[in-house]
């Protein structure tokens, strides 16, 4: 008897430990990441961690390093000069929505949906081989993985950069 009271109060502990735990914000998610090491800089740059780390929600389509590393050569380190920081800060608007949209919230085909940078249209299309997004240059992204969890959000981690530009066609 002593030892199942000990195993309860043990479980019990157990128990207020993991919901007393801190949850992360999609900041938290991605600063703890390297794969976002560059898109973690670039949020800092731009002035918005702050307001990623606020109470959403968000949708986040979040570029690994390597998808920084895919665009010509000088692109970022042009993009994180303190003088280009509303053209930093609008690239990374086009890669958030004020939703918190799930994979399986995404409809079937091709759907327009309205970033954060107001003037701009992305195109999602969910199909058999699955998430993609067009982004303002005629570019697609594939969502690598989708529906990481935070308590403000949730990312979808994309394979480029998303770039503004024209309406994208999404038929």
């Amino acid at each position: 008897m002593k030892d199942t009271l000990k195993l309860c109060a043990l479980s019990l502990g157990i128990g207020l430990a993991a919901t007393s735990s801190q949850a992360e914000s999609i900041v938290d998610i991605a600063a703890g990441d390297d794969r976002f090491s560059t898109l973690v800089t670039a949020v800092t740059a731009a002035g918005l961690a702050e307001t990623l780390a606020g109470p959403g929600p968000f949708t986040v389509y979040a570029p690994i390093n390597d998808a920084f590393a895919a665009l010509p050569q000088g692109t970022v380190e042009n993009l994180l000069k303190p003088e280009n920081k509303d053209q930093l800060t609008n690239v990374l608007l086009y890669h958030v929505d004020d939703r918190k949209l799930s994979a399986n919230m995404i409809p079937g085909g091709s759907n327009y949906f309205k970033p954060l940078l107001a003037s701009e249209r992305l195109c999602i299309t969910k199909d058999g081989d699955g998430v993609f997004i067009a982004d303002g240059t005629g570019d697609v992204a594939k969502v690598v993985i989708a529906d990481i969890q935070a308590d403000n959000g949730v990312i979808h981690v994309i394979d480029k950069v998303l770039l503004p530009g024209s309406r994208p066609d999404c038929h």
